[in-house]
């Protein structure tokens, strides 16, 4: 039975682990298998050059995912196939997928730009990070020369930039409220609120005491012994230990709409906030700096320097400092919701539905120091930078309980919180089954505030769902 209680590092990708900060050059790519021999060769080739998490590269880091087509495309047994959660194995793309992620209309994945039915699959996803741009287009470069030689094509490669002061393209201040996982804390701090392993990596107990299933063989079907032992000790020998599933989704951002929303709104006779930018941080719960609301419920106050450490149920159950439907209230609510709101309990509900982002942005900032003042300020003229957004990626042991059901039952969801006809004001989608949810409201005593219409501000371009192996078992996929 495979020891459980201290992770092998050796066996995890890096990017479980860290989103190399101090790599901040990085590009994705996509790939397509046209040649299933040579492919596993070249993928094999690569393996070695895959980093682990018990390295802290300072030069270049590269990590490797596979989608379910991809695996199906080097050839891997459908009795394997089957022991791959649902969501994996049916994409991002059937027609359930697309109500419960919002992916219609004009979002529908036939727009897409990758990912969707009228572009090639996507088999394979190789993530590269350097610390340089001219170091990251020589390990691109060196990577895809000769693919086609290797059976491989590119469908796709999608450059990243890196924002002034950790912000997303909209000015707000980004990669705040990443989960804590005791057991990657080098320096154990013993902070408290520990989200469970399993939670995020297959083979360790989730939230629920339990090993999230994951792909098991019979013990035959390993000819080289080259994949753990189940840690349940049923003598099968386990594929996903160690390895975890990757979502990904290219999210446009339209950052003069946003900016022009909130000065319109605000701007209107019934408005209870007359600042765009406080407007604004209502939406995403937290000002510009990151300084949550809750903290700092009247002006910004950019010396708060734990941005991480409250809840919401006892100094604001009733939303008065920070809207009920806000964004970070929705993706993460914290103490806020059933069963005991304010409790243990409570934040236990939330922390089973918890993602490790690992995402970077992508394309030319509005202006260049994201200050919104400036965006406000510059609204009227001509915007000719192009497509500008975020590479969404999260890393969950259980697609459904966790990137599905925060994307549909709390972002998308129109009764969130007992709320009515609105969902999430940053990333919700402003038609769901059918009908208009295109509301925003700021609880104020004596009376709210509904801000109306609100338009939609992020669209997706691309997507889809991919698991990413540990290092034995990338040694087994490509092992032929």
């Amino acid at each position: 039975m495979e020891d459980t209680a201290t992770p092998d590092f050796s066996d995890i990708q890096g990017l479980v682990v860290r989103g190399y900060g101090p790599l901040p050059a990085a590009a994705f790519l996509l790939l397509s298998i046209r040649n299933r021999s040579k492919a596993r060769r070249w993928l094999r080739e690569l393996t070695s050059e895959v980093t682990f998490a018990d390295t802290r590269p300072t030069d270049h880091a590269t990590n490797l995912a596979l989608s379910h087509h991809g695996l199906v495309r080097l050839g891997v047994h459908e009795s394997i196939l089957a022991g791959f959660s649902n969501e994996f194995r049916s994409g991002m793309t059937t027609p359930h997928k697309r109500r419960i992620l919002g992916d219609e209309g004009e979002q529908a994945p036939e727009h897409w730009q990758w990912g969707g039915p009228e572009s090639p699959p996507v088999d394979v996803l190789v993530l590269c990070y350097s610390a340089s741009e001219s170091a990251l287009a020589e390990q691109v470069s060196r990577l895809v020369s000769d693919l086609p030689d290797h059976g491989l094509e590119v469908v796709h490669q999608l450059a990243t930039v890196t924002l002034p002061e950790f912000r997303e393209h909209f000015g707000f201040r980004d990669s705040i409220g990443q989960p804590y996982i005791a057991e990657f804390d080098r320096q154990a701090r013993s902070r408290g609120n520990a989200v469970p392993l399993g939670e995020f990596l297959l083979g360790y107990p989730n939230g629920y005491g339990l090993l999230t299933p994951r792909p098991l063989l019979e013990p035959g079907q390993d000819h080289q012994d080259l994949l753990p032992a189940d840690p349940e000790g049923s003598g099968a020998k386990d594929l996903g230990f160690n390895g975890t599933y990757l979502v990904f989704r290219q999210l446009a951002q339209d950052v003069p709409g946003f900016w022009r929303t909130q000065r319109e709104l605000a701007a209107h006779p019934g408005s209870l906030i007359r600042d765009p930018v406080h407007l604004a941080a209502k939406m995403v719960g937290r000002w510009p700096s990151g300084v949550p609301l809750v903290l700092a419920p009247d002006r910004d106050q950019p010396g708060v320097t734990d941005l991480d450490d409250f809840r919401y149920h006892d100094p604001d159950a009733d939303g008065i400092r920070c809207p009920l439907g806000a964004h970070i209230r929705r993706t993460h609510p914290r103490d806020s919701l059933e069963p005991e709101p304010g409790s243990d309990k409570s934040v236990a509900f939330s922390n089973r539905h918890r993602l490790l982002r690992r995402g970077r942005a992508y394309g030319t900032p509005f202006v260049p120091g994201l200050a919104p003042e400036e965006m406000l300020a510059r609204l009227d003229e001509p915007d000719e930078a192009g497509d500008r957004g975020l590479h969404f990626i999260c890393l969950n042991a259980n697609i459904g309980r966790q990137f599905e059901f925060v994307q549909h039952t709390w972002s998308d969801n129109p009764n969130f919180n007992g709320l009515r006809e609105e969902t999430d004001p940053i990333i919700g989608h402003r038609t769901m089954f059918g009908q208009s949810q295109d509301s925003f409201r700021v609880q104020h005593d004596p009376l709210r505030c509904k801000y109306h219409p609100l338009p939609e501000f992020v669209r997706t371009r691309g997507g889809g769902y991919f698991f990413l192996p540990g290092r034995r078992a990338l040694q087994f996929l490509f092992s032929g």
